[in-house]
C-alpha cells in the first residue's frame, strides 16, 4: 500500500521558540520524498522524526528568507555524506540563485551525490523527471520573490474485482487489459472501462510567506491537503499585510472557498505562545479537517475522493 503523509519538521516563523523549530516539511508520496523550505535545524529535526537523507528525492524552496532556507546547507551536505544514490532535484526562485549557491557551497565537503538545480524564472509546470505526478510553481506576494508549489496526480481508473470476475478476466489477462485497454475473452471484447471505475488523482499544495493574492487561491483549488502559513491572528491583520503574510482567518477562508479537504496551518509568529485565537479565527470559515501544525507531527493525505 502506498504511503502519503506530511512529516512536519518545524513550524516557527522568523524566530524559533523552545517548542517550535524553523520551517521544514517532508511530503512522503509513495516512493518520493519532497522536502519543502528546510530552515535552520532541519537536519536534526529529520533525525528526531526518523527521516533519512536517502528519503529525499526533491527539495523545494519557496523563497530565500533565512527561516525557509538556512538548513539547506546542512541537508545538502548530509545528502552527500550519506551518498544518496539517486539524483535530487532542487527547485527555487531563479532570482535567489546566488543564495542557493552560497548555501550549497557554504563549507568544504566531499560531493558524492547528484544535485540538480531547477531555478524557477516564471510560474508554471516544473521539470520532474521520473515523477508520477505534475509539479507546478505559482507566484505569491511577499517582499522577496516567492513561489508556492502544487503537486497533482493524474486521474486514473480502479479495477473492480466483481466486474473482472463477471467478465471472465483473471490471471495474466488482467495485466494485459490494463496495458492494452481491451482484450478478447471467449469471443467477445472486454474493455478497461467496463471493469473499472474512475479514480480521481490527488492534489497537494504548499503556500508559504505571502499576502492574500490570486496565487493563494490558485494553489488551494481542489487540494486534498493544503499546507499554508498563518503567521498572524486576525486581530493583527494589518501587521500581516505590512510584512507580506496571511492571518489564520484569511488562510482558512481561502481553503474553504477552494474546497480543501485537510487544512494544515503553520509558520506561527513567536508573539503567540498560545494558538487558541488562531483556531477560533480559522473555524469561523473552515469546518473541515483542520490541523494546527506541531513539530514532528505526521498528517496523512486523506483518502481519495469518490466520484
Amino acid at each position: 500500500m502506498s504511503q502519503r503523509e506530511l512529516v512536519v519538521l518545524g513550524t516557527a516563523s522568523q524566530v524559533p521558540t523552545r517548542h517550535r523549530n524553523h520551517n521544514g516539511y517532508l511530503l512522503r508520496w509513495d516512493g518520493e520524498g519532497l522536502l519543502f523550505d528546510p530552515g535552520e535545524g532541519t537536519q536534526r529535526q529529520m533525525l528526531r522524526a526518523g527521516v533519512s537523507a536517502t528519503q529525499i528525492t526533491r527539495i523545494a524552496v519557496t523563497h530565500f528568507h533565512g527561516d525557509h532556507c538556512l538548513g539547506l546547507a546542512g541537508v545538502i551536505q548530509r545528502i552527500n555524506l550519506d551518498r544518496v544514490p539517486h539524483p535530487v532535484d532542487v527547485y527555487f526562485p531563479a532570482s535567489g540563485e546566488v543564495y542557493f549557491e552560497r548555501l550549497r557551497h557554504a563549507t568544504a565537503y566531499h560531493e558524492t551525490a547528484v544535485l540538480r538545480p531547477r531555478p524557477i524564472d516564471e510560474p508554471g509546470p516544473l521539470p520532474a523527471p521520473g515523477a508520477r505526478f505534475a509539479l507546478d510553481a505559482v507566484r505569491l506576494d511577499h517582499p522577496v520573490e516567492s513561489f508556492g508549489y502544487r503537486l497533482s496526480e493524474p486521474d486514473g481508473r480502479r479495477l473492480v474485482p466483481e466486474r473482472l470476475a463477471a467478465s471472465g478476466v483473471h490471471g495474466p489477462a488482467v495485466g494485459r487489459l490494463q496495458h492494452e485497454g481491451a482484450i478478447e475473452v471467449d469471443g467477445r471484447t472486454v474493455t478497461l472501462d467496463e471493469v473499472s471505475e474512475p479514480r480521481p488523482g490527488q492534489r497537494f499544495a504548499f503556500v508559504m510567506d505571502t499576502r492574500l493574492c490570486d496565487g493563494v487561491h490558485e494553489l488551494a483549488e481542489g487540494a486534498d491537503l493544503l499546507v499554508v502559513e498563518a503567521t498572524f491572528a486576525d486581530a493583527d491583520a494589518q501587521l500581516a499585510e505590512d510584512h507580506g503574510h496571511l492571518t489564520a482567518g484569511q488562510a482558512a477562508k481561502a481553503a474553504a472557498e477552494a474546497g480543501v479537504r485537510t487544512l494544515v496551518l503553520t509558520h506561527f509568529s513567536q508573539r503567540y505562545p498560545d494558538l487558541g485565537q488562531h483556531l477560533a479565527d480559522a473555524r469561523k470559515h473552515f469546518d473541515g479537517e483542520l490541523v494546527l501544525a506541531e513539530d514532528l507531527a505526521r498528517v496523512p493525505v486523506p483518502a481519495r475522493r469518490h466520484r
